[in-house]
């Protein structure tokens, strides 16, 4: 899906402009389409127009009952480029219901290794358990980090994150997995996760997300719109459930 910005005023006065936009998108669409027949992959295209990509993101996503949002992340350098990038992958993860994706552009499919945050918030339960089956399906070694919780004016609860890191590993390897782990102590969460990716040489960071309405994203900081907007990695960031409201 390709979504297209939009408004009354823009349709007005450029209607030539998003005419070629959309003759644009078609193009696209089909050359991907090309693509993907070549894989022997069903692909369906679709141009949205509104005047916010991210809700014409989430609404397909809705429409067509999708579990998984995939978003395409060109490579930016500098800390604003890094900042915007992980706002959009925020303002789509906390309007939608789906599970979602972000792929930096020449990515291939990980076969390396695996890197899975950890906070012992419910999310945090169902990414080990996705984790888990990845690592395990590709064979993959999976390294675990537990994030402490960080309270203004307060030592990190390590203690806590050390009984989560136990729990987690004791499941993955029931499940199969080569995992091993650590705890990030007193370290910006963030600066943990995207630190064990590069030691391990990672090509996947899975990471939950804890619900942060989009308002309290901007006000605190969100993890994993930290870590998508940088990681030069895939970032899957895993709801709750599938079933929580938008």
């Amino acid at each position: 899906m390709l979504p297209l910005v939009t408004n009354p005023v823009y349709e007005s006065v450029a209607a030539e402009r998003e005419e070629q936009d959309e003759a644009e998108a078609a193009a696209r669409i089909e050359r991907l389409q090309q693509v993907a027949r070549f894989w022997g992959v069903e692909l369906r295209g679709r141009v949205r127009l509104g005047e916010e990509p991210f809700r014409e993101i989430v609404d397909e996503a809705r429409e067509c009952e999708a579990d998984l949002i995939i978003l395409r992340r060109r490579r930016k350098h500098g800390h604003l480029a890094n900042l915007l990038l992980g706002e959009m992958v925020h303002t789509v993860t906390v309007h939608t219901q789906s599970d979602v994706l972000s792929v930096p552009s020449g990515s291939q499919i990980w076969s390396r290794a695996i890197v899975l945050a950890i906070d012992g918030s419910p999310p945090g339960e169902r990414a080990t358990r996705i984790a888990g089956t990845l690592a395990v399906h590709r064979g993959l070694p999976l390294t675990v980090v537990s994030t402490a919780e960080h309270r203004q004016g307060k030592a990190a609860d390590e203690g806590a994150a050390k009984v989560n890191l136990e729990h987690a590993l004791s499941r993955l390897r029931a499940a199969g997995a080569q995992a091993m782990g650590w705890v990030s102590g007193n370290d910006e969460p963030s600066e943990s996760i995207l630190a064990a990716a590069e030691q391990t040489g990672a090509d996947l960071i899975v990471i939950g997300h804890r619900g942060l309405s989009w308002m309290e994203g901007m006000l605190v900081g969100s993890t994993p719109e930290r870590v998508a907007g940088i990681a030069n990695t895939p970032v899957l960031i895993v709801q709750q459930d599938t079933t929580r409201s938008a």
